[in-house]
């Protein structure tokens, strides 16, 4: 179904991957509270969900097979939320860490995206990539996820561009700490995942390309909008042929 309401969720189709917990499960009852009209649910274990408007998906993000099947399924769609993640702390040792971080945390939304992508360009939609302030700097007890966010985040900003000219928004979300289970052992303040998510939908709702969910990601927004890196990225989108 096309949103013909620019950046609302009310009346939307709306996919939502890494949909069993946290910040996805958040998601997918904020959706609904905000008016979606179909919520599909990505998730690699079956769920099911008392609200009809739910479907869920059986959706791996590294599970190329899944991902086109998933594709196939959702014939119309209006807001893709790539939010499927992988923390594990480490201290770049691993190698294979770091390619389970970027198989998950970049190849999967890349993946996933491309997928959809038909129907977000018939719809006029909008991509939704759930990052972290790990992006712009790097934990370094967490460094793999920190690398692979960052990477995610510079493929967020080249989407942004590439996609403008097809009709199809790009939003990044650049979380701090939230009280998921990826960050339980985490000594910080953490925010909700219903605050979050509240946070997530209202910011795709506003048209904010860079949404900052939390009290630790806000202190970011007052400057970011007129900072150095957004003036470099417009600069840079300018290299695009419309």
């Amino acid at each position: 179904m096309q949103n013909t309401v620019q950046n609302k969720v009310q009346n939307a189709t709306v996919l939502i991957t890494g949909a069993n917990r946290g910040i996805g499960q958040a998601l997918v009852e904020e959706a609904l509270r905000q008016g979606a009209a179909q919520v599909y649910a990505g998730t690699r274990v079956p769920r099911t969900h008392q609200d009809p408007r739910v479907t869920y998906l059986s959706l791996d993000v590294t599970d190329q097979a899944q991902i086109e099947a998933a594709a196939k399924t959702v014939e119309s769609l209006d807001v893709l939320i790539n939010n499927a993640g992988h923390a594990a702390y480490d201290n770049l040792s691993d190698r294979a860490l770091l390619e389970r971080h970027l198989a998950v945390n970049l190849f999967g939304p890349h993946a996933v995206t491309t997928a959809f992508l038909p129907q977000l360009v018939e719809s006029h939609g909008a991509i939704v990539n759930v990052l972290s302030v790990a992006a712009l700097a790097s934990l370094p007890i967490i460094p793999a996820y920190s690398i692979s966010k960052a990477a995610a985040f510079s493929m967020t900003q080249a989407q942004r561009a590439l996609l403008a000219p097809q009709g199809v928004r790009v939003h990044a979300v650049l979380t701090g700490p939230t009280d998921t289970d990826m960050s339980r052992d985490l000594d910080a303040p953490k925010a909700s995942p219903e605050s979050v998510a509240r946070a997530i939908l209202d910011g795709v709702a506003a048209g904010d390309e860079e949404i900052f969910p939390d009290a630790m990601s806000a202190m970011l927004a007052p400057t970011w909008a007129n900072g150095a890196v957004k003036a470099m990225e417009r600069q840079n989108a300018g290299l695009v042929a419309g």
